[in-house]
């Protein structure tokens, strides 16, 4: 077993910071801004630590998943067509990062993620969007195709925060209620993160010893993240996507000084 640590110090590191980033994930997506550079920490070869921190964020996700359907925090007139969008833009997202830099991207995103703080900022107070300003069922579904296709070639190519963007999304374009539009992207996102899953699953890079004990935290994040979501709505959740935001900013700002 590859690792930097003996086993049991590598769980005492990873399980916390798995926890964590589950809790985030849950809340407002972004946990893996934590959980992937926990997993090349602790010493994981960079395509195992993405097949293990796959398995277990995904497992953990569907927790989460099940807590926002059971409340009805989820617009499947939304999340079916964006589902189905993310999963042909992740397919080409991807071809497209064998062939071209993310560079040009990382430089553009350092001035989008400040105007989506603004946006987070200046929405503070907007009360119940989706009972005072809906949208017709069939632009709804192809808004959300289009959503869930734009976003989910973003997470093909580059990946980190396409959760946040989309939740942002679906609140300012498909007019969802904020904890809806994390719901919603909750399906969306799981969707993608399956066939993923199965993708790394399939090639063996999943570290079992450490993806189950890292699954049981993963879930527990997840649940205890998701039922405090649902419980006190829209601050928490605008807190955590400017926590996201502000993580995604430090970590693209780092990888262009580092190369």
């Amino acid at each position: 077993m590859i690792m930097a640590y003996p086993y049991e110090i590598t769980l005492l590191i990873l399980c916390p910071l798995v926890f964590l980033a589950a809790f985030i994930d849950s809340i407002a997506e972004g946990g893996g801004l934590i959980s992937l550079p926990a997993y090349i920490f602790v010493g994981l070869p960079i395509h195992t630590a993405a097949g293990t921190n796959k398995f277990s964020s995904s497992i953990g996700t569907a927790t989460a998943l099940v807590n926002y359907i059971r409340s009805g925090s989820v617009d499947f007139y939304a999340a079916i067509p964006g589902a189905l969008g993310a999963l042909l833009g992740s397919w080409i997202g991807t071809r497209l990062a064998l062939s071209l830099s993310p560079r040009v991207l990382q430089i553009t995103l350092m001035v989008i993620l400040p105007m989506a703080g603004i946006f987070i900022f200046l929405n503070r107070d907007r009360k119940n969007t989706a009972s005072k300003i809906s949208i017709e069922k069939k632009f709804k579904i192809i808004l959300s195709a289009a959503i869930g296709f734009v976003l989910g070639c973003y997470d093909g190519f580059f990946g980190p925060g396409a959760g946040m963007f989309m939740t942002l999304a679906l609140s300012g374009l498909v007019r969802l209620e904020l904890i809806k539009a994390v719901g919603t992207t909750k399906v969306i996102n799981f969707s993608s993160n399956i066939a993923s899953m199965v993708t790394w699953l399939i090639n063996g890079k999943v570290l079992f010893p450490l993806a189950i004990p890292c699954m049981i935290f993963s879930v527990t994040g997840n649940y205890l993240g998701s039922r405090l979501a649902i419980k006190i709505g829209k601050k928490l959740i605008r807190l955590i996507l400017a926590l996201v935001a502000v993580l995604l900013f430090i970590k693209i700002v780092w990888d262009l000084i580092k190369f």
